[in-house]
Order: structure tokens, then sequence, then C-alpha cells
């Protein structure tokens, strides 16, 4: 069994900006994941965005803080806490923190079937 916490060594060591605007960990990855490629967590500082980008896998941004402006391909709609938008593989996509306070996202990814 594997169990780890967001402020486990191993999670912390892992640290790096992601797509220039949010601090983010990988909580599990695909080192023992059999089929997916990560768990992770961003914390995105108000006012800052996750740029626009594109993954191979699909991905599910969870907002577990805050809130923001979420883009997928054309779309764009606000995303709030305990709100999560599904992104597929190959779609492109940004998060812009338009809250006052941390906006935190769980973000789960896996590959395409």
């Amino acid at each position: 069994m594997i169990v780890r916490s967001f402020n486990d060594p191993e999670v912390l060591a892992t640290t790096y900006i992601a797509h220039r605007g949010a601090v983010a960990r990988m909580v599990m990855t695909s080192h023992f994941l059999q089929s997916m490629e990560f768990l992770a967590y961003a914390i995105l500082p108000p006012g800052n965005v996750i740029e626009e980008h594109i993954d191979e896998v699909e991905e599910i941004y969870f907002i577990l803080k805050g809130g923001g402006l979420m883009k997928v391909g054309n779309e764009e709609k606000e995303v709030k806490e305990w709100d999560a938008t599904w992104i597929p593989a190959g779609e492109p996509h940004r998060l812009q923190n338009t809250k006052d306070e941390e906006t935190v996202v769980l973000v789960i990814a896996a590959y395409p079937r």
C-alpha cells in the first residue's frame, strides 16, 4: 500500500512551477501507478495563470479552494470550489485565478484508452 500526504517529503521534493503560474507537486506518479499518469496538486496565487498548454493525457482539474476562469478548447467558464473540469487529451487549456485568495487544484491525469 502506498499512502502519501500533500506534505510528505517525497511529495515536497517534486515541487515545480507549472506552466509559469502555479506551484505544483506530484503526489503519485506513473512510477508506480498502472493506468494513470499522475495525481498532483497546484497552488495558484491570486491573479496568476496556468498558461494555455496541451497535454497528451486526459486530465481532471478539481478545485479544492478558490476558483477562477477555466478555458478548455474554445470554451471559458468560471469554476469554484468543488467543481471538476474534464480536459480531453490534446485539448488546449488554461486556468486563471480570478479570486483574492490562492486557488488550490487537484490534477488527475490518465492515459487515453
